[in-house]
């Protein structure tokens, strides 16, 4: 079974194209490499194109036998929507009307999609169940719903099946070691934790120390990557056999504070990370949790990778091993 992968080449995109593969699935992948990394591209052809180019959607989906669209092709940080949100809407809801449309014009009829709890917006309840009111307060996660709403339209008029998968907080590497986080520039947690504790950049920022938690600090709920991929092919299954449309949420229920996680990462790697308090950032929710109920009861779904320790242990290990690479590399050994 040929399945396109749009966004193939970034963080979560290369994780899943490993999981299919490893499943029998044979990946392609799209991906305009404006954020994703070509060497990240190991289990199936690279198409560099962007969705936006309908022509080249068209050839893609005439060339492969493609039965189904895993789509993670968009753009994902929050502060960046906010300076520019026309970027976003033409991004991440226009080429996805783009894809959809080719995806109808081939007869391509299945699609997972890359969603976020940034539908949710300010959380009323915790865990957050998939019923929960989606409000977002920034045009990622808006753009991010709309899309989810071209999903139900498409889904109820021209007969489209999907699964929206509402991640919370995507962390860690490939337990095998073969990829990981690589973004540029840097905005999740956990890597930015490594870093600090190993003296790439100056210390971490903590972004309030004032929040109704018990150390004052966001909670999070992280769930592995490695997990996310999993899902992914879970959502696919469910798909293929079947299954109603509907969103899912992607987390493991429980959630764990800044501070406890730059504690974690100073227990794992053996150096201290130092931090700098600095001020809250708009539109911070005191914590984020999901919960995953439903993707546990349908898709059948479970993490497998998602403790803390894991979590840290895996992103420690793929980032010593690319700052060996690079060292060897430009020394010449």
């Amino acid at each position: 079974m040929h399945v396109l992968i749009t966004g193939g080449a970034g963080y979560i995109g290369s994780h899943t194209a490993k999981a299919l593969a490893k499943a029998g699935l044979y990946p392609v992948v799209v991906d305009n490499l404006q954020r994703g990394h070509r060497g990240s591209v190991q289990w199936g052809p690279l198409i560099e194109a962007d969705i936006a180019d309908r022509e080249v959607m068209r050839k893609v989906f005439q060339r492969y036998p493609i039965e189904a669209v895993v789509h993670f092709a968009a753009f994902a940080y929050v502060g960046e929507s906010m300076r520019t949100p026309d970027l976003y809407f033409r991004n991440n809801v226009v080429n996805t009307l783009n894809l959809l449309d080719a995806m109808r014009d081939e007869g391509v009829g299945k699609i997972v999609f890359s969603s976020s709890c940034a539908t949710y917006g300010y959380p009323r309840q915790i865990p957050i169940p998939e019923d929960h009111v989606q409000h977002p307060v920034n045009p990622y996660g808006e753009s991010k719903l709309m899309v989810e709403r071209l999903l139900h339209w498409y889904g109820s008029i021209f007969g489209l099946s999907w699964a929206a998968l509402r991640y919370f907080n995507a962390a860690g590497a490939d337990p095998e070691g073969e990829l990981g986080e690589d973004h540029d520039p840097e905005t999740h947690l956990i890597p930015l934790a490594i870093a600090a504790g190993m003296g790439l950049i100056p210390h971490l920022e903590i972004y309030g120390t004032d929040y109704d938690t018990p150390d004052g600090t966001c909670i999070r709920d992280y769930l592995h990557v490695a997990d996310l991929a999993d899902a992914h092919l879970a959502a696919l299954k469910n798909l293929c056999s079947g299954g109603a449309s509907t969103a899912f949420n992607l987390g493991t229920g429980s959630g764990h504070s800044v501070r406890e996680v730059a504690a974690m990462v100073e227990k794992v790697t053996g150096h201290e990370v130092p931090v700098k308090e600095v001020g809250r950032r708009p539109g911070d929710p005191p914590c984020l949790i999901a919960d995953a109920a439903r993707s546990a009861s349908v898709l059948g779904w479970q993490p497998r990778y998602s403790s803390l320790k894991q979590i840290v242990q895996t992103a420690w290990n793929w980032k010593t091993r690319c700052n060996h690479s690079h060292f060897v590399t430009s020394h010449g050994l």
